[in-house]
């Protein structure tokens, strides 16, 4: 018997990458899932098309996953966008757009999730962050704002809602090896050499890879996490913690 057995699960940006990683280790270890993506994947998941930044979109969405499931017993919220350059770099439309989709978005799917996570003896939120909220990376200071904000919102929802059973974590990935950064790379000047600076960022020494991230969401997600809240949990190579000294 697996800990998700009897459990349903909500994961956004289910379609690929992270989403979709979680989504099927998830089902694996015996959860019914639900994936909400502009682009959602089919069987073995319940596919919900919507835009998190449309609320009366995302309410249908999560009222459609509850019925088809019998309810709602944990949400990942992963949905996100990236967005490169400093505070120069984009206008004000770019800003509004990046944190209406990784900021707004985490709001409205767990405000439309909330009354059937209550009804949940399970409940778990667990929210997609990123290293870029406690590292200051070049060149990423809109989409590291929007996840220092999810990180900040992941411990006031936990403050909030942990009187009503409702766990509240976030997970802090490094640079992972996900269809966005590929994007990234085949449009820089030099790909590998791009990608030998990623992979030297991380004192791991390489990327990390969805599935990875996937199985410390499922951790937070699972009842055997019942004693974690409100904590950040970085998956990140070394990222965060690690000051190795430079190699001779």
């Amino acid at each position: 018997m697996s800990e998700f057995d009897g459990l349903t699960a909500l994961v956004t940006g289910g379609g690929s990458g992270i989403g979709l990683a979680t989504a099927r280790l998830l089902a694996e270890r015996g959860a019914r899932v639900a994936c909400l993506d502009l682009d959602p994947p089919g069987e073995p998941f319940v596919g919900v098309k919507a835009d998190v930044t449309d609320d009366g979109a995302v309410r249908a969405a999560v009222e459609a996953v509850a019925e088809r499931l019998g309810g709602i017993d944990v949400l990942v919220n992963n949905a996100g966008i990236g967005a490169i350059g400093t505070i120069e770099s984009n206008p004000d439309e770019e800003w509004f757009r990046v944190l209406d989709v990784n900021l707004l978005g985490v709001v409205r799917v767990t405000r439309a999730a909330l009354p059937h996570l209550r009804a949940s003896g399970h409940a778990a939120i667990v929210n997609t962050c990123s290293i870029a909220a406690t590292a200051g990376l070049p060149d990423r200071a809109l989409y590291s704002a929007s996840k220092g904000a999810i990180m900040s919102l992941t411990l006031a929802m936990a403050a909030d809602h942990i009187g009503e059973g409702i766990r509240v974590n976030c997970v802090n990935p490094g640079t992972a090896d996900t269809p966005w950064v590929r994007r990234l790379l085949a449009v820089a000047p030099d790909p590998e050499a791009e990608r030998r600076a990623l992979e030297g960022r991380q004192p791991l020494g390489r990327l990390i890879s969805a599935e990875e991230v996937a199985a410390a969401i499922a951790y937070l997600a699972s009842p055997l996490a019942a004693g974690v809240t409100g904590t950040v949990l970085a998956v990140d190579g070394g990222v965060q913690g690690l000051r190795l000294r430079p190699k001779t």
